[in-house]
């Protein structure tokens, strides 16, 4: 890929979808956004992508765009080009990869889930940047996540590799809405978190705020319900990160989503408890952290995807 080519982002997901193009340095040059109706029927929602679609087609820079990257809610399944997000129910097995193509001009195009985008983003240009083993997370209202194994981003034949939420860490835990029990989203997510805390009693304040961020506040003024809710949150996740680590000998596990945003009341547990699971030798120095990309993280991961589809990136980033 030369310097003056880019490529066209997608990041879809339950509330937004977000377009862009993107430099081979994984600058953001023009962006374009709509609501994702995700009640609607399939073709309504897909009318938001191709609105999407127009105004980055409709660029002057469009003509220097050689390939698309779409980072999708799942599951997705990019061995057939489809889609199946659980939180936008009018796709079910939707050819999305064969309609953007067609609105792309037949361009190449790459699907990854988006827990893999943010895992791309973050090797690229954030906290796993340098790191030939990583996992990386997202925890909001779900779990998501993605590997980078052997200095490459690792997919896997659907694109859904490293979807951690869905490890079950409490074999006789809740059933989650997967069909499996006991699973990591089920404890570690944040609507998960502030359910949990109101069913052992924590009290909101004034403003009657059950959100997670203010379970989050009450934790940080010391509410030993709250506090006990993200101890149970950091533990969950501490077992599937030590799990992961035994498994593929992960460096890294870096967390992003708006719980991570907690800061050191789930940071702090969450390092704490990891000790006690991560006892062999070759996992007792695994970093955690938080993630850098921030707000961007699925449009860049897109990107790079797309650029790793067979275009060269800048020096430190996935081939």
């Amino acid at each position: 890929m030369t310097q003056n080519e880019l490529v066209a982002a997608l990041d879809i997901g339950g509330t937004k979808i977000a377009g862009a193009l993107v430099d081979s340095a994984g600058r953001i040059l023009v962006r374009a956004q709509r609501p994702t109706p995700a009640r609607e029927d399939g073709d309504t929602v897909m009318r938001a992508v191709e609105q999407v679609l127009g105004e980055l087609t409709g660029s002057s820079l469009w003509s220097r765009v050689r390939a698309v990257g779409i980072g999708s809610a799942g599951p997705v399944d990019a061995s057939r080009g489809t889609v199946s997000p659980v939180n936008i129910p009018g796709w079910r097995g939707y050819p999305l990869v064969d309609r953007v193509r067609g609105l792309s001009g037949r361009l190449p195009v790459e699907l990854i889930g988006d827990g893999v985008a943010i895992t791309a983003a973050e090797h690229w240009q954030g906290a796993a940047q340098g790191y030939d083993n990583a996992l990386c997370m997202v925890v909001s209202t779900g779990v998501g996540g993605g590997l980078v194994l052997g200095g490459k981003l690792h997919p896997g034949p659907t694109g859904n590799a490293g979807h951690i939420g869905h490890i079950s860490v409490d074999l006789d835990g809740d059933p989650c809405p997967c069909g499996g029990r006991g699973c990591v989203e089920r404890i570690a997510s944040g609507p998960n978190i502030a359910r949990r805390a109101l069913e052992q009693g924590w009290q909101p304040g004034p403003d009657g705020d059950t959100t997670t961020a203010a379970v989050a506040a009450a934790a940080r003024a010391g509410d030993p319900v709250a506090l006990a809710s993200f101890e149970r949150a950091a533990q969950a996740l501490a077992a599937s990160i030590a799990a992961t680590a035994s498994l593929v000998e992960i460096e890294i596990a870096v967390i992003g989503g708006g719980v991570a945003k907690a800061g050191d009341v789930l940071f702090t547990p969450l390092r704490r408890t990891l000790r006690d699971y991560a006892t062999l030798s070759f996992v007792q120095n695994l970093t955690v952290t938080p993630a850098m990309t921030g707000t961007d993280a699925g449009l860049v991961g897109a990107a790079a995807a797309a650029l790793g589809s067979g275009t060269r990136m800048k020096a430190g980033a996935p081939a």
